[in-house]
């Protein structure tokens, strides 16, 4: 655990001290967004802040890749893999901060991004829910590019108030790394060393280095570079832990072992998810293409309820936070004693949501 610890802390360093030089580079480079209808924020903020978390990422696996406690995992291709996939998306996005790309050139980039992942081995191949298999190699390598693409677009969709997104997976990733890490130990009690909780670790320092210049008010974004940086490999996490589950070990230990593999990764997602789905129906029936940017979010709706800027990011931040460590504390209490503390949690979670203070007419 503390090694874990120490790559979170070590990504967490490395990203915030990475962000003011980068922020230098977007304002030199005009990679600005300005203040349009659909926007919340007032004044022309700086963008490209994936490039600081992809380097915060990138030297947290470098110098996990030295640790000999982590030989085991880092003796294949697939971290690399990971990181590789992670710097061409960021860069696909470095790009979309600069000239904004029409959303077919982007939607391609992720596809190549998330295939390069899955042709090394970061695959979709079987579920642990009655063993089912994906039938052939081709089928898990739509589906798994299909999850990746998803996941990517949703972390990027939700990434609309200051320090949002870079909460919301911070929340969410240290359930999920607390999950991935008891799961390791349930199923290897000699060798705690496990590539997901490598990435969940580092992705959660990232998020919380990156925090500090992104929370309200923001003096940099992270930008497409950043949010589809986060998506990739928030999936990559989710589908390298689906594949190592084995329901006989884990099975005298958990009340529903056969669905948390993939519990935990929706519990953590389930916010940008349900607005990405959300989003998209309304635009269909509207007659508008999906990828319309429009003011329909989760956040744009609990803005127009009332709600301050702040507010509405501490109300999906305790929502995140209560969804995602009760799905993560089915894996280590039964759930006749999960339920009632996850009520308590909603109840929680409503009183925030009702309580915080609104914001004066025309703030937020």
């Amino acid at each position: 655990m503390k090694l874990y610890l120490l790559l979170m802390a070590l990504a967490a360093a490395a990203t915030y001290l990475a962000t003011p030089a980068v922020r230098a580079l977007a304002c030199k480079l005009g990679a600005i967004t300005p203040v349009r209808d659909r926007d919340v924020h007032t004044q022309p903020t700086p963008r490209m802040g994936g490039i600081a978390m992809l380097v915060g990422f990138a030297v947290a696996m470098v110098v996990a890749s030295q640790m000999p406690f982590l030989d085991r995992v880092f003796s294949e291709f697939t971290p690399w893999a990971i990181l590789v996939s992670a710097g061409l998306v960021s860069i696909l996005g470095v790009l979309d901060d600069l000239w904004d790309l029409d959303w077919f050139t982007k939607l391609l980039g992720q596809v190549l991004a998330a295939g390069l992942m899955a042709w090394q081995g970061v695959q979709l191949v079987t579920f642990p829910i009655f063993g089912l298999t994906i039938g052939s190699s081709r089928l898990s390598l739509i589906v798994t590019v299909l999850v990746v693409v998803t996941v990517i677009n949703a972390v990027n969709w939700v990434d609309g108030l200051d320090g949002l997104a870079a909460g919301l997976i911070a929340i969410g990733g240290t359930a999920f790394f607390i999950y991935t890490y008891m799961l390791t130990r349930l199923g290897s009690p000699t060798d705690y060393s496990n590539l997901a909780t490598v990435i969940i670790a580092i992705i959660v320092g990232v998020c919380i280095g990156f925090l500090p210049h992104n929370f309200r008010p923001a003096r940099i974004f992270m930008g497409d570079s950043g949010a589809m940086l986060l998506g990739l490999t928030m999936a990559g996490t989710a589908i390298v832990v689906t594949g190592q589950i084995d329901p006989a070990v884990i099975q005298s230990r958990q009340a529903f072992p056969a669905f948390l593999p993939l519990l935990l990764p929706v519990a953590v997602l389930v916010l940008p998810l349900v607005d990405m789905v959300a989003t998209t129906v309304r635009r269909i029936v509207k007659g508008k293409s999906p990828f319309h940017a429009d003011r329909t979010h989760i956040h744009h709706r609990l803005l127009d309820f009332g709600h301050s800027h702040r507010s509405v990011v501490l109300i999906m931040y305790s929502w995140a936070l209560v969804i995602g460590f009760a799905a993560s504390a089915l894996a280590l209490f039964p759930v006749v004693r999960v339920i009632p503390i996850a009520a308590l949690g909603i109840l929680f979670a409503i009183i925030v949501t009702v309580r915080l203070p609104r914001a004066a007419k025309g703030k937020t």
